[in-house]
This record gives C-alpha cells, structure tokens and sequence, in this order.
C-alpha cells in the first residue's frame, strides 16, 4: 500500500491501531496533509447529507413488489426494442451520479493550485478560477476562464456565470470570497476551446435563470461593481 493509499485509507478508518496511529502522527506534524484531511473529511459530509436519506429510503412499492413476483424468462433483445426512454426522475438520478463522479474525481483539488478548494464544507473558487472571477469582465478576451453574465441574486449578491476548459458553473459573492452554487463538468469532446466556444450549459443556464432576481448587469454596471469590490 503507497503512502497516498494509507493516508485515505485511515480517512476512511481502514487501517489497523498501529498503523492508524502512524498516520495520524503523520498527519499531525505536516500542514499539507491536515488541510486535506480537513477538505476530505467536509466534501464527505456533504455528500453525505446528499445522499444519505436517498440511501435510506424505503423502496417504492412497486419495486418491491417486482422483486416479490415469480421469476420469468425474459427474451432481451424483445425488451431493447420495446424499452422506452427512463423517466425524468430517473434521468435526474443518473445525471447527479454522474455529475458526483466527474466532480469528486477530477474537480476537487488535491493541490493548492486547484481550481475549487473546500473550506466548512462549502465550495469556493480558487487560483486561476478565483482570479478571473475577481478580475475579468464579461467583454474581455477569454483566456483559462471565460465569464458570462453578471447579475445579483434573490438574496442581493453579485452572482457570475463563469465556462473554463472542462466545466462551467455559477460562483457568488459572499463574505468577499466567491462561494460556487453550481459546477458542471463539460459533455465527453467539448473540451479545450470547443467548450469555450459552446455557449452555456443548459443545466448552468436553468441554475442562472432561477437564480437571477432583476436584469444581468451591462458593461458600465458590471465595471462598477468590480470597482467597488463586488458589493
């Protein structure tokens, strides 16, 4: 097992008392591995306030009682050709999977040049994506991270829209840093300068739509509140 297998190994209470207490010594005397530890620790509380109560659900009467029916000989390639399209609810379930599984994967930083860093279990752009948010208007020249529109929300922050090379999200301005409200990892291909070129996620664009309370900022709009620090 390598160090790095160890480390999340102990996270997750894998490991046996000698080598438990090894590694949280370990941990103890270096900052780096204390702060992961900490961001593993918060993204997986949240997970689990996400998931945990569908986890525990009852299962829906009429599945149980399919799986409570005889079994039956079932001819497939009959059921492809007459499977329909999954319901909504479905398509949403599968599409939270997904999402969690790109996100968790490759959109949480293990280092401190990440793009998104997790502090309190709450989701806050950093380096390059915090930059632009802080920095770049809407009709500058897309570099990294291209912004989209700028608005205020219900609870009156400065919201951005922002799309990078491989994801797209919502970030808004909260106790002068900017908390995400949602990042979509980019469909298969639209990676790289396709994607900046792609336009807004429709997921992305139905989060900004319910989000936005009034009209996106103009240009002028949009410069003054940079000027003024987002407030």
């Amino acid at each position: 097992m390598t160090e790095d297998e160890k480390f999340f190994a102990w996270l997750d209470g894998e490991l046996g008392p000698a080598e438990s207490a090894e590694m949280e010594a370990k941990v103890a005397a270096d900052p780096e591995l204390e702060r992961l530890a900490e961001q593993h620790r918060a993204l997986g509380a949240r997970l689990r306030v996400a998931f945990d109560p569908i986890a525990s659900a009852a299962v829906p009467d009429h599945l149980a009682a399919t799986l409570r029916a005889p079994a039956k000989v079932v001819d497939f390639a009959a059921a492809r050709r007459a499977r329909s399209m999954p319901s909504l609810p479905q398509w949403a379930a599968m599409a939270a999977t997904l999402a969690l599984g790109i996100f968790v994967g490759t959109m949480v930083p293990d280092r401190a040049a990440g793009p998104v860093e997790v502090q309190a279990g709450k989701l806050y752009a950093a380096a390059s994506l915090n930059q632009a948010l802080e920095t770049q208007l809407a009709s500058a020249p897309a570099d990294s991270v291209r912004i989209g529109m700028t608005f205020r929300n219900g609870a009156g922050e400065i919201c951005r829209s922002f799309t990078a090379q491989a994801s797209s999200g919502l970030a808004c301005h909260r106790n002068g840093r900017w908390q995400l409200k949602g990042l979509f990892a980019a469909p298969e291909g639209q990676g790289g300068s396709y994607r900046m070129a792609a336009g807004m996620d429709p997921s992305l664009a139905a989060l900004v739509d319910s989000s936005m309370a009034g009209e996106a900022f103009d240009a002028n709009q949009e410069k003054a509140a940079r000027d003024k620090g987002w407030r």
